[in-house]
């Protein structure tokens, strides 16, 4: 079993505020020996709720070391020779602090159909995109015309000395073809041990060695009523959906019932795990997982 690099989402004063408290924030997280941060990215959800995954990323970068999980970036919303332009300079500036994860979205279409993109052609849309993303952040010069993009000898200088690693989001099975084809690993969500070693066995990468990660909501409490009821307020206030259908893969309870669920999928290849806590407060939530990454290794 490979060690687990255990991330959580930065709280709130991490992103907000005088750089002092900012940095201050960030340490500690990373004084709480949590390995990463990871945000999301959606443009317009649920009404217009949001965050910019890569802007968010180099905010956290700018003031702290701690790497950073982008999952997932909906990729199909943008141009990818301007997100190739966004990760260089990243790169350029906090050289290897960034994992991107990619997925389609689609929970809310009018997120997508706002942005000028046709919900139904996401995927083909993700996988032309991903395809080019790789060649101009590897430094070529690309002409292309595809179904979605077009560049005429586009190019991203400098490229990154190393791109970052991206890990492909969704559980279809699509987006398993699709980690085989373009990402170095799949970030699966609310699946089950037994999914998630079907889904991973599924996935044709050739040669390449892929590194898999898991993102979740988790509930902590001081008994699994309280915790549960946490998660599933939080979850359904973000996707305004019942909590019932993604109980069985969500975890809830205290630090070692969250870490008693987690542990099938670590020894079944999982490296990456993103949680975004649930708890009374920030500051209980960073400590629930500081214990669970204790606990896991």
């Amino acid at each position: 079993m490979s060690p687990v690099r255990i991330g959580v989402t930065p709280p709130a004063g991490a992103l907000s505020g005088p750089p002092a408290a900012r940095v201050s924030a960030l340490a500690a997280v990373a004084d709480a020996g949590i390995d990463h941060l990871f945000v999301a990215d959606h443009v317009s959800f649920q009404g217009g709720h949001g965050t910019d995954g890569l802007l968010q990323a180099g905010q956290l970068a700018a003031v702290g070391e701690l790497p950073i999980v982008v999952g997932v970036y909906l990729l199909a919303l943008r141009h990818p020779l301007a997100v190739a332009r966004q990760i260089a300079d990243l790169e350029s500036s906090s050289p290897g602090q960034l994992v991107l994860g990619v997925g389609v979205g689609g929970e809310d279409r009018s997120e997508v159909t706002n942005c000028g993109v046709d919900a139904t052609t996401r995927g083909r849309r993700t996988d032309e995109a991903l395809a080019l993303l790789r060649r101009l952040l590897a430094g070529e010069r690309v002409t292309h015309d595809g179904e979605f993009f077009a560049l005429d000898a586009a190019a991203i200088r400098p490229a990154p000395a190393t791109p970052p690693p991206i890990l492909v989001g969704g559980r279809s099975d699509a987006a398993l073809r699709r980690t085989g084809r373009h990402g170095d690993g799949w970030l699966a969500a609310w699946v089950t041990p037994d999914r998630f070693a079907r889904s991973v066995a599924a996935i044709d990468g050739g040669d390449r060695p892929l590194r898999h990660g898991l993102q979740l909501w988790a509930g902590f409490g001081p008994d699994r009523d309280s915790a549960r009821e946490r998660v599933a307020r939080g979850m359904y206030g973000f996707y305004r959906l019942p909590f019932e259908p993604f109980e069985r893969t969500t975890p809830y309870g205290t630090p070692e019932e969250v870490a008693d669920f987690l542990r099938p999928y670590l020894e079944l290849g999982v490296e990456i795990v993103n949680l975004h806590p649930c708890a009374g407060d920030a500051a209980e939530g960073i400590e629930a997982v500081a214990e669970v990454a204790a606990l896991l290794r």
